[in-house]
């Protein structure tokens, strides 16, 4: 099984309408799911740390074929917890499973272990990882076959490029990009933390404090007029982008908004020249230039 066979070689990331981001209502978010499926999509991230896109999934696919659930854990009670999961998705296997390896306490042999039973029970169908460096991805692939890896890659992160998505690359594994759009900010909307509402989940992100903002602003900007050459917007090109680096670079986006949903969808069918990617290098080289890390885990969960 090969995530890139997902036909619209741009999957749904579902942390969006968990609430992640502000309030969005059961209706609301079983729709766009719904609306994802119509519209081609055929791998869907389900994970978040509740459990509530799940049970959206759970209810969008209403007995659906055709499409790969993704889902997860970031914890040590594996085989619990994809129970729980298996029936907030009304499923009877889960597609790709991702565990957390490198759970502090615990070695990521054990976890592995742990990962390799679900395999043999039937309950998934192939294992993922996140929240690992290259030397403990290849520790946990020498203990159970992963598929592939999840982690947080875009334009704005692309500290996993010497790391991590190498060892993927040379392994043989697929890559689902959580978090393509940077949380947002590639999408050019966000330039201040007071835009930010009470509960949204960035607001404990130190790359969007006033200061880091204003820092990365340059750069968005920089991408905006090669977006702008191409006659699309920030988001299309960044994903754009993330598709160019490898047919094993799997974007999952997450958004609300229907609209968002299709433009994201859109970018699939742009094709970027050598020209728009060296100027996207200098606009966001690659590597870490400004020493900016996520807030959250470094676990690659939820995607946009």
């Amino acid at each position: 099984m090969r995530v890139t066979l997902a036909a619209s070689g741009i999957g749904l990331g579902c942390m969006s309408i968990s609430g992640a981001y502000g309030h969005v209502s059961s209706a609301s978010g079983t729709a766009l799911i719904r609306r994802a499926l119509d519209s081609g999509v055929t791998l869907i991230d389900a994970y978040d740390p509740g459990g509530q896109a799940e049970s959206l999934v759970g209810r969008a696919l209403a007995g659906r074929d055709g499409v790969m659930i993704s889902t997860g854990t970031g914890s040590w009670r594996v085989a619990g917890d994809c129970e729980a999961s298996l029936r907030r998705l009304r499923m009877d296997r889960i597609d790709l499973y991702s565990v957390s390896p490198a759970v502090p306490g615990r070695s990521i042999e054990a976890t592995m272990e742990r990962a390799a039973r679900l395999l043999e029970s039937g309950k998934v169908a192939a294992i993922a990882v996140r929240g690992v460096t290259a030397g403990e991805l290849r520790r946990a692939h020498a203990v159970c076959p992963v598929t592939a890896l999840v982690a947080e890659y875009s334009l704005w992160h692309r500290t996993p490029e010497d790391g991590e998505i190498a060892a993927a690359r040379e392994l043989g594994l697929d890559v689902i990009a959580c978090r393509p759009l940077g949380r947002g900010f590639l999408g050019g909307r966000i330039t201040s933390p007071g835009q930010l509402r009470t509960g949204d989940r960035r607001r404990a992100d130190r790359r969007f404090t006033s200061a880091r903002l204003a820092a990365a602003l340059p750069r968005l900007r920089a991408a905006q007029r090669v977006a702008a050459d191409l006659d699309i917007g920030i988001s299309r090109l960044a994903l754009a982008w993330l598709r160019a680096q490898g047919e094993h670079i799997v974007p999952v986006p997450s958004t609300r908004d229907p609209i968002h949903l299709e433009m994201n969808l859109s970018a699939a069918k742009v094709r970027l020249t050598p020209g728009h990617l060296r100027r996207l290098d200098e606009a966001f080289p690659p590597g870490n230039p400004s020493g900016e890390r996520a807030g959250a885990p470094p676990s690659g969960r939820g995607a946009g």
